[in-house]
C-alpha cells in the first residue's frame, strides 16, 4: 500500500460546478428511452477524472447505455424481474461496504454530503437496472458452452493480433491531510467583500457582471455566476437551504460552505428545482498557516519513521480528512473498494502515487 501525506487547501475549497443538462430524447430502445442526460452525466464524470475531451469515449458511452437499455427492454419482454428486496439488499450491501471502510454511517453521509435515505432513493433505479441487466445477461449466456480448445484458439488469435487487453495497475492509497487554518481576519475580509457586492447589486449594479469579474467559481463565472436548474440533494446543504428559501431575484445573506463563502440570487424556481447564480470567494491561506500545517505533518512523519506510531494511528489522530475514520484509506467512489487505477486517483495525488513503491510515505 502507498501512503501519502498531503497539506492542501485547494482540494478543500475546490468547487464542483453544477451545470444544467438540457434533456432531450436521443434514442428509444423498445419502451426504454435514452436521454441526453444519461450520456452527459457519465461523460462529465469521465472528464472530472482528468481525461481530455474525446468523441470516441462519448460514442463508447452511448453504445454501453444502448446495450444496457436493450437488455432491460428484453428482460421486461421476457418477464424477467428483480424484487424490491433484492434491490434493497444490494443497496444495503454497497452502503455497508462504504460504512465499514469510512468508519460510521455519519462518516458516509459526510463523505457524500447526503443522508443514507437520500442515497438509497438516488441509487435505487440505477441498482435495479444493473441487477436486471445482470440477470438478462446470465439468461443469455447460461446456455453457452465454450470448450478449452475454443479458448485456446481465441487466445492465440488475440495474441497474434496484439489485441490482448492489459490489466491496469491498481493502487491502494492512504493519506493524511492537514488543512491550514483560515484566520478570523481573512474570513471577516471575505464576508465584508461579499456584503459590499450585495449592497452594490441592491443599488443597481448587475449581479452577472460582478460574478464574471470576481467569483472564484471560474466555470459558473463564465455564465455570470449561473448554475442552471438543479434539484434537491445536488447542492451542499447550506447552499441548498439558502437557494430554496429565496424569492425570485432575491439575494441571500453571506453563506458559508465547505467551498468558501457565497452570495446567491434566485433566478427561477420550478417545483423542487431552482436556477440560481452565485458569487464564490475563497479565503486565502496565510504563509504562517501553511507553515504550521507543514510543520505538523513533519512531526507526524518523524513519529512514523521512528515507529512510535503507525500510519493508520497517525491518520486517525492527526488527519483533517474524513478518511481518518478508516486509518486514512481512500475509497474509490466508482467501485466502493479501496483499489484505484492510476487514472482513477484524484489529480492532486496521482503523479506522486504513481512514482512511489509499496510502503513508501
Amino acid at each position: 500500500m502507498k501512503r501519502i501525506i498531503i497539506s492542501s487547501i485547494l482540494s478543500f475549497f475546490s468547487f464542483t460546478s453544477y451545470t444544467q443538462i438540457v434533456d432531450e430524447i436521443i434514442a428509444v430502445v423498445g419502451n426504454e428511452v435514452v436521454l441526453s442526460s444519461d450520456i452527459e452525466t457519465q461523460y462529465l464524470q469521465y472528464l472530472s477524472q482528468g481525461y481530455t475531451d474525446s468523441e470516441e469515449v462519448r460514442c463508447q458511452i452511448i453504445e454501453d447505455v444502448l446495450y444496457q437499455k436493450l437488455l432491460v427492454h428484453q428482460a421486461k419482454l421476457d418477464s424477467t424481474d428483480v424484487s424490491e428486496d433484492d434491490v434493497n439488499q444490494e443497496l444495503d450491501s454497497r452502503l455497508n461496504s462504504f460504512i465499514s471502510q469510512l468508519g460510521s454511517e455519519e462518516a458516509l453521509e459526510e463523505y457524500f454530503k447526503k443522508s443514507t435515505s437520500e442515497l438509497k432513493i438516488e441509487f435505487y433505479e440505477i441498482i435495479y437496472n444493473q441487477l436486471l441487466t445482470q440477470r438478462m445477461q446470465s439468461s443469455i449466456t447460461s446456455s453457452v458452452s465454450i470448450t478449452p480448445e475454443e479458448v485456446k484458439i481465441f487466445f492465440q488469435e488475440m495474441k497474434e493480433s496484439s489485441d490482448i487487453p492489459v490489466m491496469p495497475t491498481t493502487l491502494e492509497i492512504s493519506q493524511i491531510i492537514k488543512i491550514p487554518e483560515i484566520t478570523l481576519d481573512e474570513k471577516s475580509r471575505i464576508r465584508k467583500k461579499l456584503i459590499s457586492f450585495r449592497d452594490r447589486i441592491k443599488n443597481g449594479e448587475d449581479f452577472t457582471v460582478l460574478a464574471t469579474l470576481y467569483s472564484d467559481d471560474t466555470e459558473s463565472a463564465k455564465n455570470g455566476g449561473e448554475l442552471g436548474f438543479v434539484g434537491r440533494g445536488a447542492l451542499v446543504p447550506e447552499f441548498e437551504s439558502a437557494a430554496f428559501s429565496l424569492k425570485r431575484d432575491q439575494i441571500s445573506e453571506v453563506i458559508e460552505t465547505q467551498f468558501g463563502y457565497h452570495i446567491i440570487q434566485l433566478i427561477e424556481r420550478r417545483g423542487e428545482t431552482v436556477n440560481v447564480r452565485h458569487i464564490l470567494l475563497k479565503p486565502k491561506v496565510s504563509s504562517a498557516s501553511l507553515l504550521e500545517a507543514k510543520e505538523q505533518l513533519e512531526k507526524v512523519e518523524v513519529l512514523m519513521k521512528s515507529e512510535e506510531i503507525t500510519f493508520e494511528e497517525a491518520a486517525r489522530f492527526h488527519s483533517d480528512d474524513v478518511s481518518k475514520n478508516n486509518g486514512g484509506l481512500l475509497i474509490n467512489p466508482q467501485t466502493g473498494s479501496s483499489l484505484f487505477t492510476v487514472e482513477e486517483l484524484p489529480l492532486n495525488i496521482r503523479y506522486s502515487a504513481d512514482r512511489m513503491n509499496e510502503g513508501d510515505v
